[in-house]
């Protein structure tokens, strides 16, 4: 049975570009991870797939879901839900592979209270001034929707400490780098891996004591 895979919870405040560090990392042949596509109630923008992107529905088949137990984790974040379908999830890191969940803050410490071993990185600007210019230049926001969306991107950053690692997006090349290079090491931590050794201790002495036991028959 493979050694069960990490869960990387991977978030940030809105316009700091999680979606693309995310495409970047997924564009290399290198990576090694599975990515939870994200259901969401909000309106596919131009250029999203569904089903790429995101899985999007309406807010009441969402909230059938939620009844059901069927989301890992959801937020209601600016008027719509997000969230992550939960039996894709298991059934990934069951296999061994990693899982990749590109989330809202909210849905972050949800997964964190069901999930306490997942690596939870958390995306920041250089700064606010930055923040709100890559906001307006998305030119699909209204004013007041951007302020909101500043508002919570300020709450939000207090609730860093809740996360494992921080990485700052300054350019994208370099969020990767800094991404990949967390998860390499988790992959090492003494905790996730002991239990194979512990394994291969206890599998190692009864050998040893069933060859002594023979020798002595």
């Amino acid at each position: 049975m493979p050694e069960r895979g990490l869960l990387i919870v991977f978030s940030g405040p809105s316009g700091v570009g999680k979606g693309t560090v995310r495409a970047a990392i997924f564009e290399s042949s290198q990576h090694q991870f599975d990515y939870s596509v994200s259901m969401t109630t909000r309106q596919q923008r131009p250029g999203e797939v569904d089903g790429k992107d995101y899985f999007f529905t309406t807010r009441e088949a969402f909230e059938e879901k939620i009844k059901a137990g069927q989301m890992l984790e959801y937020a209601e974040y600016v008027g719509n839900y997000y969230g992550t379908p939960l039996e894709y999830v298991n059934r990934t890191l069951d296999e061994g592979k990693d899982v990749f969940l590109e989330i809202e803050v909210q849905g972050a410490l949800q997964v964190k209270e069901k999930v306490p071993d997942g690596v939870f990185i958390f995306l920041t600007p250089p700064d606010l001034a930055e923040l709100r210019g890559r906001l307006s230049g998305r030119g699909t926001d209204s004013l007041d929707v951007i302020n909101e969306r500043m508002e919570k991107a300020r709450e939000e950053i207090k609730l860093m400490s809740e996360y494992d690692y921080a990485v700052v997006n300054d350019e994208v090349h370099l969020a990767v780098e800094r991404v990949k290079k967390i998860v390499e090491a988790e992959h090492f931590r003494v905790d996730r891996v002991i239990g194979r050794y512990q394994n291969m201790v206890e599998m190692t002495t009864y050998a040893s004591e069933n060859d002594a036991n023979a020798h002595c028959e």
